[in-house]
């Protein structure tokens, strides 16, 4: 049976693997990339784009996967 510690070691790397998983994907990315949201192809707005330039994805597009990952944890 687990301790404590194996319970708390595994609920560590099962968030380890999620935030890799989960990591940003803009790394080598041109930055001057496209504009269109990776996800469901609208526009990245300009005001997204300057707060956040690696966003691939569009503010809706990205609340809905961040909830998504929320569930999956």
């Amino acid at each position: 049976m687990a301790d404590n510690a194996d319970i708390a070691n595994e609920i560590q790397e099962r968030h380890l693997e999620g935030a890799l998983t989960n990591r940003p994907r803009w790394i080598g990315i041109d930055w001057a990339g496209s504009d269109e949201c990776e996800e469901c192809g609208d526009e990245i707005h300009a005001a997204r784009r300057q707060a956040a330039p690696w966003a691939t994805t569009c503010i809706e597009c990205q609340s809905i996967r961040e909830r998504r990952n929320r569930h999956v944890s």
